[in-house]
C-alpha cells in the first residue's frame, strides 16, 4: 500500500505538464508577469518584502494565483481548481492544516503533496497537475516546487481569498480586504493615519502611472501622498539595509534574485519628487528592513474586487 502511495504521488508530481517551472521576474512586476505564465509556470520574489503578514488570492477566472507580504506581491502561480460539478468555493479562508505528505479520504487516496487545508470538507492548496484549466475536484493545484515554497512560508491562520473577479489586485492590504480601497490617485492631497497601524514592517509602493505612492505598515494602509519618479521603466525594489549616524543606507535590489543587490547612491533619491510634508511623514516610520517598490503599474485595480461571502462554518471532521 505504501508502495502504490508513493507511485500515486509520484504520477502526480511527474505529468509534463504539472511540472513546475520557476520564470525569472526580469523588470516586470510580479502582477504583470502573471498574466503571461503558462500551465505549471511561477514567479518567485520573497525578497521584494521581507517581512509582514502573507495572503493569497487566487482567481478563478484567470487560474491564477498571488502571494502577499505586508501588501506587496512577491509571487505569483498559475493553478488550476475546480472543475465543473466540483467547483472551488470563493470566499475568505484560512490555513485550518498543513501536512507535506497527505492523501485524500474523498478520491481513492489521491495524493495531495503539501497540503494546507483551507475547509474541513476537502478543499485545500496543494501540488498537483496543472492543465491549463480548471481540472480539480474542487482543490487549489499548484506546481510542485511553488507548494514546497509556500509551505515554508505560510503558517496556521494565514488568509486565503478566492475570488471569480477579473481583476488581479496590485496591493492587498489585509484589516481592507473586503473593502475596495478607495481611489486615492485622484487626491493630490497627503493622507497620514500611522495610527491605523502603531507598528510593524513598512512597505511603500510608488505607482509611476498614478504618480502617488502609498504607506503600509504590518499590512495596513497607513496613508499616501503624491510622488514624482523620474527615470524609473518597469519596476525597481529597494531595501533599506541599516541606519547609522552616517545616514540610511539602501540597496537596489534585482527583482531576479540571481543577481547582486547594489549600493543605492545618495543621488538616487533625486529622482523622486513628493511635498515635504509627505517626506516628512515617511521618514518617521522608516526603519532598517523597510522596502520600496516603484512600479509602472497602476493602483486603479488595487482593490480585491467586491466582498466576497465568508464561507458557513464547516464540520470538524477533516476530508
Amino acid at each position: 500500500m505504501r508502495l502504490l502511495k508513493l507511485f500515486l504521488l509520484l504520477s502526480v508530481l511527474g505529468d509534463g505538464q504539472a511540472l513546475a517551472q520557476q520564470v525569472q521576474l526580469g523588470t516586470g512586476s510580479v502582477v504583470e508577469t502573471v498574466q503571461h505564465l503558462k500551465a505549471g509556470q511561477f514567479v518567485w520574489a520573497p525578497h521584494i518584502a521581507p517581512s509582514g503578514p502573507v495572503l493569497m488570492i487566487v482567481n478563478l477566472k484567470t487560474q491564477r494565483g498571488v502571494l502577499f507580504r505586508n501588501g506587496v506581491p512577491i509571487a505569483a502561480t498559475t493553478v488550476s481548481t475546480g472543475k465543473p460539478g466540483h467547483s472551488t468555493p470563493t470566499g475568505v479562508f484560512t490555513i485550518l492544516q498543513k501536512q507535506i505528505e497527505h492523501y485524500s479520504t474523498l478520491y481513492d487516496s489521491a495524493p495531495m503533496p503539501y497540503m494546507e487545508r483551507l475547509t474541513w470538507g476537502g478543499v485545500a492548496l496543494h501540488a498537483g497537475k496543472l492543465p491549463g484549466y480548471p481540472a480539480s475536484h474542487g482543490c487549489i493545484r499548484l506546481p510542485a516546487d511553488f507548494a514546497q515554497l509556500l509551505y515554508g512560508m505560510t503558517s496556521l491562520g494565514m488568509t486565503v481569498v478566492v475570488t471569480d473577479h477579473d481583476l488581479t489586485p496590485r496591493i492587498a492590504p489585509t484589516p481592507q480586504l473586503l473593502d475596495s480601497l478607495p481611489n486615492e490617485q485622484t487626491n493630490a492631497q497627503v493622507d497620514w493615519h500611522p495610527e491605523r497601524s502603531p507598528e510593524g514592517p513598512v512597505s511603500i509602493i510608488v505607482s509611476t502611472a498614478d504618480k502617488r505612492a502609498l504607506v503600509l505598515r504590518n499590512g495596513v494602509v497607513i496613508g499616501s501622498g503624491p510622488v514624482m519618479v523620474e527615470g524609473v521603466a518597469g519596476t525597481w525594489a529597494y531595501a533599506l539595509r541599516s541606519v547609522d549616524s552616517a545616514g540610511q543606507h539602501w540597496i537596489r535590489m534585482q527583482l531576479d534574485s540571481a543577481v547582486a543587490s547594489s549600493d543605492v547612491p545618495k543621488q538616487e533619491w533625486q529622482r523622486f519628487h513628493s511635498p515635504d510634508e509627505f517626506r516628512r511623514a515617511v521618514a518617521s516610520v522608516v526603519d532598517s528592513g523597510t522596502t520600496i517598490v516603484v512600479t509602472s503599474d497602476s493602483f486603479e485595480a488595487s482593490a480585491a474586487g467586491a466582498p466576497v461571502t465568508l464561507l458557513e462554518k464547516a464540520p470538524e471532521k477533516p476530508h
